[in-house]
């Protein structure tokens, strides 16, 4: 009679979910410049990264606008709205010619 011997044999893989983004090449610099070692990856320097907590809700940004009037003259909006009219889109480069 022949024993049929079986070996187990397990795996376990430390995969993570990863996300691709796109950074200006300024943003990536600053980065890799943060890193506290060469190794550190990039998950670990923006894990590590403090964000502030307060921000403008659009309830304060208008209450700023009253307080400090307008930010541009009469003049300046004029211009700027002329321009806006002016103001044409690019080439749809996806169009069909």
């Amino acid at each position: 009679m022949t024993l049929l011997t079986s070996h187990t044999c397990t795996m376990h893989s430390a995969c993570m979910a990863t996300k691709t983004i796109s950074l200006k090449l300024e943003a990536y610099d600053k980065l890799r410049a943060a890193r506290r070692y060469p190794d550190e990856s990039f998950s670990q320097v923006v894990l590590r990264a403090r964000w502030p907590e307060q921000t403008v809700t659009a309830a304060e940004l208008l209450r700023l606008c009253d307080e400090r009037g307008a930010s541009f003259s009469e003049d300046e909006l004029d211009r700027i709205e002329k321009l806006k009219e002016s103001d044409v889109p690019g080439e749809d480069k996806w169009r069909r010619r």
